[in-house]
């Protein structure tokens, strides 16, 4: 078995079942295995996706064990050489992992691989590298100095601003979004430490691969879509305390003396303060925002061949108001009612307009669509992905979901 894959899923069926379909594509012809953790999900998870996906391994907990010991869960099953630490709100282009697994036999001197990866409105994801969170790197992030100066080697050191994200290197931080490890490492490692209950284990874990003797590999050569939407759940103050708690858990076990000190109650405050904003910022959240945005845009753009915007059409009458303007762009040729090509979408996109653009992942390749994608992510439209076969449309909010 050359690759096991786990990814834990909580209630977000639909996000998973496309991921599970991207991954189905990404492993064709390859030794793979993989393994969902459902951590007590009450959305019906288990008995939506089980009788779609037969050769996927399903492990079913009845209380919500934390990302650290799910995934150690699965672990303990994993027979291949390498495992892939995935979460369920991604997309994997059809070649991604066959270049990753290429590149870890090409670089020995790699323990670990994280992958580039975009959001759903295709901007880059700067934790997909970082450095180790030092106490003056983590006070630039908590003042914003950080965001003020996003390319500066000192005041961005968090986020490695200074490197280029199209150059693969060695860095000090992966994310365990999506993290490809060698089995053997792991084995000797224990896995993730289980007293991370949500974030914060990546680093941890980056940090013991180093101290073993080895390197972490960003890799420049794909992109992961990672959607990692900012809903309300994410600005919740359980939400800031499980991260910043990691946090200072990962600094009270690295940094011992007076740095250690120091950097807690820097960590303690920050988790008084965002808990305060975050409380505030939900007042003002009661719908979302990418709902919203879809309601109020002023036309739907659907990227598909025309078998494919039925079956779209099919699931958006079912939640779009009748009243919406919904047209079809096609896939190379323009065809019957068709405004544009694909090809022709950012130049053809008006910039001062609010227009949602679904991407059909049929004919054209998740590849293909990211690239895309990024081309227009300085655009003021919003961006959604369908494969076809599945029943959900996703947004770059983890609420934004339409389902058939």
């Amino acid at each position: 078995m050359l690759l096991s894959i786990i990814i834990v899923n909580y209630n977000v069926k639909h996000y998973l079942e496309q991921c599970l379909c991207s991954v189905r594509a990404a492993v064709s012809g390859m030794e793979a295995e993989i393994f969902v953790v459902d951590n007590d999900s009450t959305d019906g998870s288990l008995s939506f996706l089980q009788p779609i996906f037969k050769d996927v391994r399903f492990i079913s907990n009845d209380t919500n064990l934390g990302f650290a010991k799910a995934n150690n869960q699965a672990l303990q099953l994993c027979r291949g050489k390498y495992v892939l630490f995935l979460n369920p709100d991604t997309l994997v282009p059809e070649d991604a992992l066959a270049k990753t697994v290429f590149y870890m036999q090409e670089h020995p001197e790699a323990g670990a691989l994280g992958i580039r990866m975009i959001d759903g409105n295709g901007h880059f994801l700067p934790e997909s590298k970082r450095a180790f969170p030092t106490p003056l790197a983590s006070l630039f992030k908590l003042t914003g100095f950080a965001s003020l100066f996003p390319r500066s080697a000192f005041f961005n050191k968090y986020a490695l601003g200074n490197l280029d994200q199209h150059t693969s290197q060695s860095v000090q931080v992966l994310a365990g979004a999506c993290m490809l490890v060698e089995k053997q490492i792991l084995d000797t490692l224990s896995g993730f430490d289980e007293r991370y209950f949500m974030y914060g284990e990546d680093i941890d874990l980056s940090y013991r691969i180093v101290e073993a003797g080895y390197q972490n590999h960003y890799f420049a050569g794909t992109t992961v879509l990672h959607f990692k939407g900012k809903s309300s759940r994410k600005q919740s103050f359980e939400y800031v305390k499980l991260f910043y708690g990691a946090m200072l858990l990962f600094v009270k076990k690295q940094y011992t003396k007076g740095a250690g000190k120091r950097f807690s109650f820097l960590m303690q405050t920050a988790i008084t303060i965002g808990g305060l904003l975050s409380s505030l910022r939900r007042l003002f959240m009661l719908e979302s925002v990418a709902k919203k945005a879809l309601k109020k845009c002023s036309a739907i753009w659907v990227v598909a061949t025309q078998e494919e915007y039925s079956d779209i059409m099919g699931i958006l009458e079912k939640w779009q108001p009748e009243s919406k303007e919904i047209k079809r762009v096609s896939i190379d040729t323009i065809q019957g009612d068709a405004l544009c090509t694909f090809a022709e979408l950012p130049t053809y996109l008006p910039d001062n307009k609010a227009i949602s653009i679904i991407f059909s992942a049929g004919a054209l390749s998740i590849s293909e669509i990211l690239l895309q994608l990024e081309r227009l992510s300085d655009k003021t439209g919003r961006f959604y992905f369908h494969i076809p076969g599945t029943k959900g449309i996703l947004g770059p909010d983890m609420h934004s979901l339409l389902t058939g």
